[in-house]
């Protein structure tokens, strides 16, 4: 015997058409059609929208001591931490190190007001940097001007609700991406760990260069840089010790301050390092006129060159021209074609990276994918009349906030401050940083940034995900990374084209009440362009092989196209010149009127119930009612 199925309610069979209650239908009320513009501005000026749009309307009423002490506790860390981050973020850029310090103060105070996320301390990050460099080629103007366009990007798409841009890169191309980033970012790094001149854009040219030139490396630059790395490392892996965990007691009082010192200590190694360095290139320049290693600015001592310019700088307008290198000026549209697809690459990595943040630190809570845009457009646009270079959401910083006791957005402002004094006061002791020490700072934090720990999960869930993953890896470090990631998304989208082209069918062999057998054919998603041929071959196959009346069951069909319309037209009109039965279960009213619209009424039958199956066979002329379908011949 073969089973008979049974549609009821249960199995998820809808309304006829003609119920305006329809599933997938959205009525609009007669009333809610006759408000006008008034009543709509009413309905979105009130106090949820105000506290969506600026959040810290929501969190300041309740605002405590607590809370304070939180905030200015982790400003502080993060102060330190975003300091030297910046010097060396911008020589990833290829920018002076003032312009990473004028981007980590602005930002943080706008990210006060009308930033979601909590312990996302808005600046420089490693990522915005390399493509900042790779845009703007180290040119200031440009660099500035991409901030200003960025943050009009990231702006205009938070206002049109364009987060859903963020979803088509992937978790394989994202971690592609971020891997191949964070080899690039430690292949920028040699030339300053070995003193030696380096060329090239892509990893492989740099590689190149770097093999070629290493006969000329200096020897106490990369001395101080290994040493350097080593005590990152050593300081970062004492920061992760916890005294007494294991302890039935649990820790004692001395050892939670002890785990808090070695936290510290952990926390704040790259300022120790910088500092350290620091005023040991000091004490080589005042008692020895020069260091045996290269420091940040030239000459110190003498004509000062690359000298750090002191002082908060002046807000101004960004720079819509610039003198190239040949004596020639480019203007604004120039300039825009200059800096090419990076205008939309460098918006979309930084949100993708942003909120991913606020995932990781949300605490359970939505994250507002438009709020956050607006946030950051905001803080990009200001951070150009700071002359500062694009940014967004440190990671790493977000990490050090969050282990500080961060309780608020407000802890921006300490941050912001602590940048503020050191361009106020500690510019010129800045100097004397070596530069094979901000190479350690920032190739000791980018190891951990190379994802190779998903390979492993991936190659087990779905291996076919390794594709776009490994390719974006490739591409990002052969290609120019803004091509290399675009191609990611485009291969990545080819794949979700492809599966959306080749929908999943069950076929079964049933009986009505009457022992009339059918064949119902069941689809598992939409009917879209893509695949309406794919469906058409396949329901043809199906059919094929005998003349028993065929069942397509429509529930799992909730939007179609006209190409999907005609298609069906054209296979409806197939089975009638065969003379087998084709009929519809469970279509929904939108999709119906959708397929009504194209179809001939003759051919297009729709039915809801189990006995309206049974009406429709023993009506219809090929069917006799308990009988066997007749044989073509």
């Amino acid at each position: 015997m073969i089973p008979r199925r049974k549609h009821n309610a249960s199995s998820g069979s809808l309304p006829p058409p003609d119920d305006k209650h329809a599933s997938n239908d959205y009525i609009l009320s007669e009333g809610g059609a006759r408000e006008g513009w008034r009543a709509a501005l009413r309905r979105r000026c009130n106090r949820k929208t105000l506290h969506k749009r600026v959040p810290i309307t929501a969190w300041l009423p309740q605002y405590n001591t607590d809370k304070a002490v939180g905030d200015l506790i982790a400003g502080i860390t993060v102060g330190l931490t975003v300091i030297p981050q910046s010097l060396a973020y911008s020589n990833i850029a290829g920018l002076p190190p003032q312009h990473g310090l004028y981007g980590s103060f602005l930002g943080c105070f706008i990210y006060i007001v009308l930033g979601g996320c909590r312990a996302v301390p808005a600046g420089p990050t490693a990522i915005a940097s390399l493509l900042t460099y790779q845009v703007a080629g180290g040119v200031v103007e440009k660099a500035i001007l991409l901030n200003f366009l960025t943050g009009l990007v990231e702006l205009l798409m938070g206002i049109l609700g364009l987060g859903f841009l963020i979803n088509f890169v992937s978790g394989p191309v994202s971690s592609g991406f971020t891997s191949a980033v964070a080899l690039m970012i430690a292949t920028s790094q040699v030339k300053d760990l070995f003193a030696i001149k380096v060329t090239g854009t892509t990893f492989l040219q740099q590689w190149i260069s770097i093999f070629k030139n290493l006969h000329s490396a200096s020897l106490w630059d990369p001395v101080l840089g290994f040493i350097c790395i080593a005590l990152l490392l050593c300081m970062r892996k004492i920061g992760m010790i916890k005294l007494g965990e294991k302890t039935e007691e649990g820790p004692s009082t001395r050892q939670k301050v002890l785990t808090r010192c070695m936290w510290l200590l952990g926390t704040c190694r790259n300022a120790i390092v910088v500092v350290a360095t620091g005023a040991l290139g000091y004490w080589f320049v005042a008692t020895h006129g020069a260091a045996p290693v290269r420091l940040m600015a030239k000459n110190v001592g003498m004509n000062r060159e690359g000298a750090i310019p002191s002082g908060v700088p002046v807000p101004q307008l960004p720079p819509f021209s610039y003198v190239r290198a040949d004596n020639t000026t480019a203007n604004f549209l120039e300039m825009v074609s200059e800096l090419g697809s990076g205008l939309l690459v460098i918006p979309l990595i930084v949100l993708l990276e942003d909120i991913a943040i606020c995932k990781a630190f949300s605490d359970g809570r939505t994250i507002d994918a438009t709020q956050e845009m607006i946030a950051l457009g905001l803080a990009s646009v200001g951070n150009s009349f700071m002359q500062a270079y694009p940014g967004g959401g440190s990671l790493a910083r977000s990490v050090v906030s969050n282990g500080s006791g961060v309780k608020t957005t407000f802890n921006g402002l300490y941050t912001g401050l602590m940048v503020i004094l050191a361009l106020q006061f500690f510019t010129q002791y800045f100097e004397f940083i070596p530069k094979a020490a901000l190479a350690a700072v920032i190739i000791s934090a980018i190891l951990f940034m190379v994802e190779y720990d998903v390979i492993k999960p991936m190659w087990r869930a779905k291996k076919l995900d390794l594709v776009p993953g490994v390719g974006t890896f490739i591409l990002c470090l052969t290609l120019p990374i803004e091509l290399g990631i675009l191609t990611g998304v485009v291969v990545n989208i080819i794949f979700i084209l492809y599966h959306a082209a080749r929908p999943k069918f069950s076929v079964e062999m049933l009986k009505t009440e009457q022992g009339v057998e059918y064949l119902m054919i069941t689809p598992d998603r939409c009917l879209m362009f893509p695949s309406v041929d794919y469906v058409r071959r396949l329901v043809t196959k199906c059919a094929a092989s005998s003349s028993v009346p065929v069942v397509i069951e429509c529930t799992h069909i909730y939007s179609a196209d006209y190409t999907a319309a005609k298609s069906i037209e054209q296979l409806t009109a197939d089975f009638h010149a065969r003379l087998q039965p084709l009929y519809f279960y469970n279509v929904k009213p939108s999709v119906c009127s959708i397929f009504e619209a194209v179809a001939k009424p003759e051919h297009f039958v729709v039915f809801y119930e189990d006995d309206e199956l049974d009406r429709l066979l023993a009506a219809d002329e090929r069917v006799g009612p308990g009988k066997p379908p007749p044989q073509l011949a």
